[in-house]
């Protein structure tokens, strides 16, 4: 990666010199008048057309519009996080915080270290007759004459390209939008206690250490008492706003649903991909690094990144429940699970998995692990339906995967015991959990309280997985010969019409019969 500047310029190499400016001793960047001068010179204008509303303003709006009402008199701050280094001075690629992009609309690597702030009014005064007025603050794009167009390799249109105005945000967003110079004001002004006048804020702590101590010296500054200030309240202040935050996406909107069907597409095929790449993955001594790169070139293609780190896992390692560092060898006469998600440009992910037999045919025993859990994802299905409890999907498929071990003679004591809140040895060979929220994060809403989630009621809107799996290890001698090595799981996305469950990934082949033939296929 080529991030040089060739000139006469020469960097301070003195041992004072300050340990952050030395990682540019490598670079010779041009800083003469001359170069400046020339360099803001006979540039073509910007255009000023602004672009069209988006189709998710009006649902970000009414999402910022619910937690309005949750928290009607205090200041709500939400970043989007900062860049993250990879190594040195390069970056990881942006990704904002799930609930910035959930509020704002904005998706894919838009504006690092911009931070939302929803400040109350009045009742009645706020967007859309609210009770706050939302503003998005962020870095404005540079002009061309100014020295960080060329010299600033993180935010530098000649480094990253160009980015949207403040303008063309507000026209795109229907939100209000300001300079991230103004954020501080904004988020500190009037802070205080209620009882003497001030403004209460909630933050959505852990995304960006800067507004994590912005937040909190205004905070300690209008204390009453600063030296008795309760920080472990204040966490669990901002630590409600985050529950909401998360619950508010328990029920996804028109427009989410339609973003997890984008990505469900793209993931499909990338495990078309995947299908085809098995040759070469077999020839391969990583052979599930081919696996992997297969379903990542798909969903660099069709998204913008993977929704998680890929599972792609052969023989043995399919029983390491989250095997992803893909290091082995695929081999004829062995399963391969992955797992694997596509995320949407909207940062709406699919989570699907997959096992199937390398050479195309499932043997004997490989077909009885694989029926006995498609039977207990069929058996979570038929009671994922509105008015049914969510932990009621795990009970109904660990009904059958308990029963069917007791029948192979694995289990050292009856199903019914096994299933008993004081047995569970069935648990040894599928010891997570069947299903989980699905929607920005690949476990989605997982702030959210328990009465809402695991004991809460399935409602028409949510999307969630149904994934139940059997993992023999080799090394497990508490099983015959014939099961070890074997690890399956069936994982599907599901979203919940008034009718009951919508398989999302439908698409994709679940019987091994169907499986086999679908593999076929794509081997031509």
């Amino acid at each position: 990666m080529n991030q040089t500047e060739q000139s006469s310029a020469h960097p301070d190499h003195s041992s004072d010199q300050p340990l952050e400016e030395r990682v540019n001793n490598r670079s010779q960047r041009p800083d003469s008048d001359a170069f400046r001068s020339f360099m803001a010179s006979s540039w073509a204008p910007s255009s000023t057309e602004l672009p069209a509303r988006a189709e998710v303003a009006d649902h970000a709006a009414r999402r910022r519009r619910a937690i309005s009402e949750q928290f009607k008199t205090e200041r709500l701050v939400i970043p989007a996080g900062p860049l993250k280094v990879r190594s040195n001075d390069c970056d990881y690629r942006f990704r904002p915080h799930s609930a910035f992009a959930h509020l704002t609309g904005l998706g894919v690597d838009h504006e690092p270290d911009a931070v939302l702030v929803m400040d109350p009014v009045a009742e009645g005064a706020g967007d859309d007759g609210g009770h706050h007025r939302a503003t998005l603050y962020f870095r404005p794009m540079a002009g061309r004459d100014t020295k960080a167009f060329y010299a600033d390799a993180r935010s530098g249109e000649f480094w990253i390209g160009r980015r949207p105005t403040l303008a063309e945000f507000q026209a795109q967003l229907g939100l209000p939008t300001a300079d991230v110079t103004e954020l501080e004001v904004a988020v500190t002004k009037n802070v205080g206690e209620t009882s003497v006048g001030g403004t209460s804020i909630r933050l959505v702590r852990k995304v960006d250490e800067n507004i994590d101590a912005l937040v909190d010296t205004a905070r300690y500054n209008t204390a009453k008492n600063p030296d008795s200030l309760d920080f472990g309240a204040l966490d669990d202040l901002d630590g409600k706003l985050a529950e909401a935050l998360s619950e508010l996406r328990l029920i996804k909107d028109a427009w989410e649903i339609e973003q997890m069907k984008i990505a469900v597409a793209a993931t499909v095929n990338g495990f078309e991909d995947i299908v085809r790449a098995l040759p070469r993955a077999v020839a391969h001594q990583r052979g599930e690094r081919v696996v992997e790169g297969a379903f990542f070139a798909r969903a660099r293609e069709e998204g913008n990144e993977l929704g998680y780190d890929t599972i792609a896992a052969g023989g043995n390692n399919a029983t390491v429940l989250h095997w992803n560092r893909n290091t082995g060898t695929v081999n004829e006469g062995e399963l391969l699970l992955v797992d694997a998600g596509v995320e949407a440009d909207s940062l709406y992910t699919a989570d699907i998995t997959r096992t199937i037999p390398v050479n195309g045919t499932y043997s004997d025993v490989q077909r009885k692990i694989y029926q006995a859990v498609l039977d207990a994802a069929d058996a979570a299905f038929a009671v994922a339906v509105p008015g049914r409890k969510f932990r009621e999907v795990h009970t109904a498929a660990m009904e059958v995967l308990a029963d069917r071990l007791a029948a192979w003679g694995l289990l050292p004591v009856a199903a019914e015991v096994a299933l008993s809140p004081e047995g569970q040895q069935h648990r040894r060979w599928m010891p997570h959990g069947t299903s989980h929220h699905l929607g920005m994060d690949v476990h989605d809403c997982a702030q959210a309280r328990a009465e809402l989630y695991l004991d809460g009621i399935i409602t028409e809107g949510m999307v969630f997985t149904i994934e139940p799996g059997l993992y023999f290890k080799e090394e497990d001698l508490a099983i015959p010969a014939e099961f070890r090595g074997h690890g399956v799981r069936i994982e599907d996305d599901i979203l919940i019409a008034a009718t009951g469950p919508v398989n999302l990934s439908a698409a994709l082949p679940r019987k091994p019969e169907e499986v086999e033939a679908w593999m076929a296929g794509l081997a031509g």
